[in-house]
């Protein structure tokens, strides 16, 4: 992580981040951990901001937020909740496409790449971007939270009527981040088999998101 590539508007926004004392010791943990669990770090190191270079900073509309990459091998590509194509859907994701399918008609999709989603300006951000194989926050508490804390912030500071969806408690603690009188942000259980039972289902976050944009002169996502 010493020379960080990334979309030039994110880089602007962030570039005072890298220079402090938290994320040099932040890069110096990751480094360590790529080199000690040889492909047992998710996601693969140069796709650990792909988030950022998928939605970029002027064009990002709506901010999903969750916790950490999926921590099975193969599965994480840098864009929370999404998998590559021909990569089974993880359980949160599935239950992700069948809220959507409920919520907007739109028909379940043929693979989990979240790519198209990011291409229309949905930042699919993890609060952690880095977890060890097997071991769900095990990178948590590390910096991390910080780092995507900033970007929340920078978000809501610069830009104007943006969606927020924070799902699960380490997502909705970043809330008091955002102006709630500029920005409209939607809350629920994490979408995982564990809690999406509990207020996930049912929420109409993709249907509200899209009437606020549009309500606001901007293209519904296409989800």
């Amino acid at each position: 992580m010493k020379d960080i590539r990334l979309e030039k508007g994110w880089k602007r926004a962030l570039a005072d981040e890298f220079q402090k004392d938290y994320f040099v010791r932040l890069a110096d943990f990751v480094r360590r951990e790529y080199a000690a669990f040889p492909g047992r770090v998710f996601p693969p190191a140069a796709k650990i901001f792909a988030a950022f270079d998928a939605s970029p900073f002027e064009d990002t509309k709506v901010v999903i937020l969750g916790q950490d990459p999926y921590h099975g091998p193969g599965q994480a590509n840098g864009l929370a909740f999404s998998v590559a194509p021909g990569i089974p859907f993880p359980p949160s994701l599935r239950n992700i496409f069948t809220e959507v399918a409920s919520d907007v008609a739109a028909p379940y999709p043929h693979d989990g790449d979240l790519t198209r989603w990011a291409r229309q300006g949905v930042l699919l951000l993890n609060s952690t971007l880095t977890v060890r194989s097997g071991q769900p926050k095990s990178h948590a508490a590390k910096g991390w939270e910080t780092f995507t804390s900033a970007a929340i912030s920078r978000l809501s500071r610069e830009r104007e009527g943006l969606v927020f969806m924070l799902w699960g408690s380490d997502a909705i603690s970043k809330k008091d981040l955002i102006d709630s009188s500029k920005h409209l942000i939607l809350t629920a259980p994490h979408p995982s088999p564990l809690s999406a039972h509990r207020g996930f289902f049912g929420r109409h976050h993709f249907s509200q998101a899209n009437a606020w944009l549009e309500s606001r002169g901007q293209t519904a996502i296409t989800w």
